[in-house]
């Protein structure tokens, strides 16, 4: 008779973590993008009135990527938590971060919507584009950022799971975001810079948990 197979628990991957820093790595790259078609003192609606001006395009079919990597990202996160997670501050976690990555997809859509179509004939709906791009992004979205850093930096105070100064830093980052995200787009790239950050503390806790691993099996 044939033995049916014992049920394992589904674990995350270590490696998942690399999601963290190509995430970081492409939504900066759409941001600098954004930022560089949308310069500061310009005319509004002046960048989709120059021929050949692709910055937007390009960042709209970055950010999809960007996104489902955010996505590995959280989940990498969030499986981290192990016993230790806390309802309140993850369903915070969960909903401010999706929130912000739907705000980014509207933005990038906007600017590509625009920049793809004939907003040189429409400068008033070029002018609009603009302003809703620059609205949904630096007053919205990053500040769904900085409550997504917030409710995480919360866990890792109560829980212990991330050392104390990545805690710090992190409140310090998402205050500053929460007050001054209006003054300049550039302010934005705080998020992935942050993104990055941790990414890379996980992987190093994952190389040291695998050094343990091959230790531990060593005979003595």
């Amino acid at each position: 008779m044939s033995r049916d197979r014992p049920l394992r628990r589904l674990t995350t991957p270590r490696a998942a973590a690399v999601a963290g820093v190509l995430f970081a790595l492409l939504l900066g790259t759409a941001l600098v993008l954004i930022r560089l078609a949308l310069p500061e003192g310009a005319e509004p609606g002046a960048q989709w009135l120059t021929p050949g001006s692709t910055y937007l395009g390009i960042a709209a079919r970055i950010m999809p990527f960007a996104g489902i990597a955010f996505l590995w990202f959280m989940g990498v996160v969030r499986d981290g938590f192990g016993r230790f997670e806390d309802k309140f501050f993850t369903t915070v976690f969960i909903g401010s971060g999706l929130l912000f990555l739907a705000m980014m997809f509207v933005a990038a859509g906007v600017g590509a919507g625009l920049e793809g179509g004939d907003a040189a004939a429409h400068p008033d709906v070029a002018a609009f584009g603009q302003m809703v791009l620059l609205t949904v992004t630096t007053t919205y979205a990053v500040r769904m950022a900085a409550v997504f850093m917030m409710s995480l930096a919360t866990i890792w105070l109560k829980t212990g799971l991330m050392p104390r100064w990545l805690v710090i830093g992190t409140y310090v980052a998402a205050v500053g975001l929460l007050v001054s995200s209006d003054l300049s787009m550039w302010l934005t790239l705080a998020f992935p810079i942050w993104v990055l950050v941790v990414s890379i503390v996980l992987l190093m806790r994952a190389g040291l948990i695998d050094l343990h691993d091959s230790r531990a099996g060593e005979p003595h």
